[in-house]
């Protein structure tokens, strides 16, 4: 049954190699009769601070507004992003603090220290670029990014299974092993996942 899928991009360069695995699951999830918008954060104007935290809210650029009504559309949300000193790239973060806010990602219940999660009824796939090898990234470091995006930020807001999948170490990696991964996330697109 086809899906209505989001693809950001967390890179900010065009030219990346996460531009072209988001590309390879955009057509892949094309060809299979899938409804597919993007997102390249790269190309969108927003202040990513959250100058005053949650205390004022501040208003929404029209990029982020758009953004906004293209998370609610969809059903199947997939973030393309490299890891960088552990977690993800500043843009994607600044994206979460200015988007995702209480009233549209959450709401907080009055004297009780649960929330509701707004956007519940979605699922997502993450496609995490790193120069550091997965297993090191899993086992020495304890994969602080991927809790944070899973745990902290998309399961807090309701969304959920979230499905990991690393890529790495892109540095170093063979034209051939690129291409593995490329036919990988296209083969995610064609099934959503």
């Amino acid at each position: 049954m086809p899906k209505r899928i989001l693809v950001i991009l967390g890179h900010p360069d065009p030219a990346s190699f996460c531009a072209a695995l988001a590309s390879a699951y955009i057509d892949g999830a094309g060809a299979a009769g899938h409804e597919v918008r993007s997102i390249r954060l790269g190309e969108l104007t927003f202040d990513p601070i959250l100058h005053e935290g949650y205390r004022r809210i501040q208003e929404l650029e029209p990029d982020l507004r758009a953004a906004q009504d293209d998370v609610a559309w969809a059903e199947h949300l997939v973030f393309v992003y490299p890891t960088w000193w552990g977690a993800m790239p500043a843009l994607l973060k600044g994206f979460f603090d200015r988007a995702f806010l209480p009233g549209f990602a959450f709401k907080y219940r009055a004297d009780s220290p649960f929330w509701d999660r707004l956007l519940a009824g979605r699922s997502a796939r993450l496609l995490v670029t790193m120069d550091t090898p997965p297993w090191y990234y899993r086992w020495v470091y304890r994969m602080p990014g991927h809790h944070q995006m899973k745990r902290t930020i998309l399961e807090f807001s309701g969304i959920k299974p979230v499905r990991i999948r690393n890529f790495g170490s892109v540095r170093g990696s063979s034209d051939r092993q690129r291409q593995a991964w490329l036919a990988a996330a296209q083969r995610y697109g064609q099934t959503a996942a």
